[in-house]
């Protein structure tokens, strides 16, 4: 059985050369959140050869970057799920279910975000892992409930609808991931630090991001209602 399988990745190019590669990126990749990071992941629909979603709608805001089959509520940190899916899958974009236990993110666009980083950096704000999508960038932050959010926004007197806010019942591609838009990547990777018994992944609190991230935000384009990447 071990051949023939072997056999049918060659045939399908997922077995060698650069889309082998890639493919085994990927599934480390989705691996590692779930096991080492406990993040809760799940496989993204997949982009076709003329660029369209693979998903059943002609209008896909956000296609190859968002889930599909199985649904959101399917995300998991069970290793063996995992590596199954991407054995199966192994060119589908790694989805974030974000909320719960699991990291927060504020997104903006991606104009605005290098200087958003850098303007952190010289208030001396330490950020977590930064992903930078083709059209996005995606700071991942400490879960937050959206109270907490709520009272976050209401002491503002302007937030910029190009600010992103992905709770519970949201969701983020993660690196290696490639969309429709382009490749999927780290602006800032994530690090790691000891809780306990195990190392975690490191995340600031949206907080302390959020005020540079408005002013980031009321000077970048806004894209209305779609949610690309």
């Amino acid at each position: 059985m071990r051949e023939i399988l072997g056999e049918r990745r060659r045939k399908n190019g997922k077995g060698d050369g650069k889309g082998g590669d890639r493919a085994r990126a990927v599934r480390g990749a989705a691996l590692t959140f779930a096991r080492q990071y406990r993040w809760p992941v799940l496989p993204g629909a997949e982009t076709r050869a003329d660029g369209r979603c693979g998903c059943s709608r002609a209008d896909c805001a956000v296609p190859g970057a968002h889930p599909s089959d199985p649904g959101l509520l399917a995300a998991t940190t069970d290793v063996r799920m995992v590596s199954w899916w991407w054995a199966q899958r192994p060119r589908a974009p790694i989805i974030l279910a974000t909320g719960g236990r699991a990291p927060c993110a504020l997104s903006l666009p991606a104009a605005a975000g290098p200087g958003a980083l850098a303007e952190l950096d010289r208030a001396g704000v330490r950020t977590g892992p930064v992903v930078a999508a083709p059209t996005r960038w995606v700071l991942l932050v400490q879960p937050y409930e959206l109270p907490e959010l709520g009272e976050l926004l209401h002491v503002r007197d302007r937030v910029p609808s190009s600010l992103r806010f992905h709770g519970v019942g949201g969701y983020v591609p993660l690196p290696p991931s490639r969309t429709a838009a382009g490749a999927v990547g780290w602006a800032r990777e994530p690090e790691t630090e000891r809780r306990g018994a195990r190392r975690a992944v490191a995340l600031p609190r949206a907080a302390e991001l959020l005020d540079v991230l408005v002013e980031a935000g009321l000077s970048a384009p806004d894209q209305g209602s779609r949610l690309s990447y």
